[in-house]
């Protein structure tokens, strides 16, 4: 039952941190111009990604950070910097022209996608805290879990053609500049919570 817990806690606390969901129209907005193969490409290799930078940070984050003399608040401050200059391309329309294909699947993959809108600073300490409560097959557990996390967030993202299809070009740019001022929202509390963590 204990295990059944550690399993079912680390996948939630995960999942509301990820939040797919909530991600699926900055997720519409930075794949508008692509194929549904590359979009699907997209949504694989930025979990990949997520999974590989919160994996190592669940490993090796403590040893990392105290390495490096870097808190989690520069994290967040870092992180939500970078955000907030994805947040300006998608207001201003700068995304709304198509690049070269296969470049940009890829970057928009990695960044911001892959990290740090799903490998941010919350999932990174949530991993980090649950690893160090645990001990022997939790472990694997919260690995499990993670991946679990993982493969819901490549589905959810993975059928985003359908609600493509549904919302047509006009929905899809008015998506795209509300999905702007929440990512801009998202990425000033991130700020936020980053220079209150400083001064506390």
């Amino acid at each position: 039952m204990a295990h059944l817990f550690l399993f079912m806690s680390t996948f939630v606390t995960l999942w509301v941190i990820l939040d797919p969901p909530g991600l699926l129209p900055v997720f519409i907005g930075l794949t508008q111009h692509m194929t549904r193969r590359e979009r699907i490409s997209a949504a694989g290799r930025a979990s990949l990604v997520a999974l590989g930078v919160i994996g190592v940070f669940a490993v090796f984050g403590r040893l990392i950070l105290t390495y490096l003399k870097i808190s989690v608040e520069a994290l967040q401050v870092s992180g939500g910097l970078l955000l907030l200059l994805v947040a300006l391309q998608l207001l201003m329309g700068e995304m709304d022209t198509a690049e070269v294909p296969g470049s940009s699947t890829v970057n928009v993959a990695v960044v911001p996608l892959g990290t740090p809108l799903l490998a941010g600073p919350g999932a990174i300490v949530a991993i980090m805290v649950a690893v160090q409560a645990t001990s022997g097959i939790g472990y694997l557990l919260v690995a499990a879990a993670l991946v679990c996390a993982m493969i819901t967030v490549f589905l959810i993202l993975g059928f985003s053609e359908n609600i493509q299809l549904l919302l047509k070009d006009a929905g899809i740019t008015l998506l795209t500049r509300i999905a702007g001022v929440l990512l801009a929202a998202i990425a000033v509390q991130m700020m936020a919570d980053g220079v209150l963590g400083f001064f506390s």
